[in-house]
């Protein structure tokens, strides 16, 4: 039995440190060394159920909301803990600002309406223009605006405390506030273009969009003193708005002017116009931020 005992011991002691979660071991690491062991860890977590998940289950929905579930619960407790054994944090879902105070939720109404008002207004210019047509509500837009709301309310929550939260603190630590900013913002641009060559050569006009939307998603947690409620609701607003002119087919395109003006598969944001909403909100947040001092 004590053979055993020590065989076992010896095992564990081999395996590697992000197996058992020992993440006080790489504390001083610089940042890709902790970005590699956080997703890592993650990774090695997640595959012995999500791969399941992706090969069992015979509903590409349900293989979505399983999959990135599971996901999304092992990233919240691993940063939890990280918070805890790296940085001495026991509270860093805090830190990266995912409070429940009547301020934050008053920031998270506020920029759901940033987010959907923008999103309606780009579509209501271009109507106005002569641009697109904008369609009579089908009978089933009830539950197309509760299917978005749940959408963009799992978007929004899981994409800022990773992108906005989690990344952006490590990111901060190494290189800064405008370092964080930055890359933040690039990787979020990245990351949404994991996708065939010939889909990312089409679409690259979104780019600059998606960039740009990381950069305001970021200057306005900074607006609310670090509180998440801003962006979290900023980033559900345009999902929610999108999805219900899109799915609800609310607004047709009539090709009237290049997609590049209008917005890639008829994504506002991925356009000039939706550059230019996207920079006003740049500029309304910087001015917030220094009238802050």
């Amino acid at each position: 039995m004590k053979v055993k005992l020590a065989a076992a011991r010896l095992a564990a002691a081999k395996l590697p440190a992000f197996v058992s979660l020992r993440f006080e071991q790489f504390q001083p690491a610089p940042f890709p060394g902790r970005l590699l062991l956080f997703l890592g860890s993650l990774a090695w977590l997640w595959w012995p159920l999500g791969l399941p998940i992706v090969l069992l289950v015979p509903d590409p929905d349900w293989q979505s909301i399983l999959a990135l579930g599971w996901l999304y619960g092992l990233f919240v407790a691993i940063a939890r803990r990280w918070g805890r054994r790296v940085w001495g944090k026991p509270q860093i879902l805090q830190h990266y600002g995912l409070v429940w105070t009547g301020q934050a939720l008053r920031e998270l109404a506020l920029g759901w309406l940033l987010g959907s008002l923008l999103v309606f207004l780009l579509f209501g210019i271009q109507g106005i223009l002569g641009w697109a047509q904008w369609q009579v509500p089908g009978a089933g837009l009830g539950q197309i605006v509760l299917e978005g709301l749940a959408v963009a309310l799992g978007i929004g929550f899981a994409e800022e405390l990773f992108f906005r939260g989690w990344f952006l603190d490590e990111l901060e630590r190494d290189y800064g506030g405008m370092g964080g900013l930055g890359l933040s913002s690039l990787v979020f641009a990245i990351v949404h273009f994991l996708k065939p060559w010939s889909e990312i050569l089409r679409t690259f006009p979104q780019f600059p969009g998606l960039f740009l939307l990381g950069c305001v998603l970021v200057l306005g947690k900074r607006s609310c003193q670090g509180r998440m409620g801003l962006n979290v609701g900023i980033h559900g607003g345009l999902v929610w708005a999108y999805y219900l002119v899109v799915v609800g087919n609310l607004s047709q395109s009539l090709a009237v002017v290049p997609q590049w003006i209008t917005g890639i598969d008829n994504n506002p944001l991925a356009g000039v116009m939706g550059l230019l909403g996207l920079g006003n909100l740049i500029v309304l947040f910087a001015r917030k931020r220094r009238h802050q001092g």
